[in-house]
């Protein structure tokens, strides 16, 4: 009874527009307070704040914000873009597919779902509309590739997961490779699935000589030493992640000077940004840790691992059930929230069920994206539709088809985890 009036309570206060860390912290102290006595909750309280944020693989989540945000000011997803359309362009959807290879490589150096949809939006949406394809495919894709950030290492939220369910750094990032690759893939054939009855969906580009190939894939070429300086030396247990991210910083400041976009003025911006954005995050661990504790006095957890192990239905369709509550959570919450409340409490459960702990963060990391692009509070819809003045329910529309593409794929991880987890497997 005291764990469903937590979850009440927490979700009455998100409704309400609560901050969602404020809102799992209040959800938290009335669950201690509810079980045990004030001194018990303050000692709680001057304990866990300091130990939850403590751990040496949370130094890697602002120095990944801060790259991300240094590629930003580097300009290089023009670059990426750029190259994307001169290999591609001439084909039908070429400027699409040069969109989502844009995700793709500015994924692998950045880490950040919003601002990669925000920098697509402001380039390869807007030359979609401009070349016939249909606003709704132009920003759909746009914002289904963004979330790719999520899930294509370097990732933030990889990181976050790992610290939340204490499972190895290195090994969650690796793991993040194949199946954002795989993602990407179902993006493209989903946009491709209406040239079957109208080839005027996705138009063909321009065309582009050898040499202008060429010259675009050596402006590209920097995001492929920055992804084989982080994610390569993580793979082959040179450094550790947050070294590897510090290097990553070094790498990508250098590629702001040597592409003449360094100022005090863009400097500033990123550390300002990157200081929030971990704030907000450390703030969202700390509260996530106050409510894991009073959860667990409930006893629930424990409960639920008794439960499933005495279900007579199949692994499978128990992760079907799961996959429609994240679908549902993600309607109303963002990825860190998801992950900071649902992960402690089902890692045993999912553990249970013969699932890996590493497998379970690439399927709860792939149901967050899918709530990045799904009414009502898809935070890339809202940015890209902000970013090219479009309606966001038509952004909506848009993005619905590359949703359903996703879901198609976190089925697919459930009845085949070894795509999953063979990457890291072979380190």
């Amino acid at each position: 009874m005291i764990a469903l009036a937590m979850i009440v309570l927490l979700i009455g206060l998100i409704l309400i527009r609560v901050p969602v860390s404020f809102a799992i912290l209040g959800s938290g102290l009335v669950g201690l307070l509810l079980q045990t006595t004030v001194g018990s909750t303050m000692g709680v309280m001057e304990i866990i704040p300091i130990s939850s944020v403590q751990s040496l693989s949370m130094t890697a989540i602002p120095l990944f914000i801060l790259m991300a945000h240094l590629m930003l000011l580097s300009g290089m997803m023009d670059s990426l873009f750029a190259a994307g359309r001169a290999v591609f362009g001439r084909l039908p959807g070429g400027t699409g597919i040069a969109s989502t290879l844009a995700g793709v490589g500015f994924a692998a150096v950045s880490g950040s779902s919003t601002a990669a949809a925000a920098t697509l939006a402001e380039t390869t949406s807007k030359e979609m509309i401009r070349e016939g394809y249909r606003p709704t495919t132009a920003t759909g894709i746009v914002a289904s590739v963004g979330t790719l950030a999520g899930m294509i290492p370097p990732s933030v939220i990889l990181v976050f997961y790992a610290v939340t369910a204490e499972a190895s750094v290195g090994d969650m990032i690796v793991a993040g490779l194949v199946p954002g690759l795989i993602i990407a893939v179902a993006l493209l054939v989903a946009m491709y699935l209406p040239v079957l009855r109208n080839p005027a969906v996705v138009p063909a580009g321009a065309r582009s000589t050898m040499a202008e190939k060429g010259r675009a894939i050596v402006q590209a070429s920097p995001i492929a030493v920055i992804f084989l300086a982080v994610v390569g030396m993580i793979y082959f247990g040179i450094v550790t992640p947050t070294e590897s991210a510090a290097i990553g910083c070094a790498v990508a400041l250098v590629l702001v000077a040597v592409r003449r976009r360094l100022s005090i003025t863009g400097l500033v911006h990123a550390v300002i940004e990157t200081i929030k954005a971990s704030a907000m995050i450390f703030a969202i661990v700390i509260a996530a840790h106050v409510f894991g504790h009073a959860f667990a006095h409930t006893k629930v957890a424990d409960a639920m691992v008794t439960w499933v192990k005495s279900l007579t239905v199949p692994a499978f369709v128990v992760m079907l059930i799961l996959l429609a509550m994240y679908v549902v959570l993600g309607f109303f919450m963002d990825q860190i929230a998801i992950i900071a409340l649902t992960v402690p409490i089902l890692v045993p459960v999912v553990a249970a069920l013969g699932y890996d702990k590493i497998w379970f963060g690439i399927f709860v990391v792939l149901m967050g994206e899918i709530g990045l692009i799904s009414p009502p509070l898809g935070l890339n819809v809202f940015v890209v539709a902000r970013s090219t003045g479009r309606d966001t329910w038509e952004v909506f529309k848009g993005a619905a088809p590359y949703a359903v593409a996703m879901v198609v794929v976190a089925v697919g991880f459930i009845a085949w985890p070894d795509v999953v987890t063979w990457l890291p497997s072979v380190r």
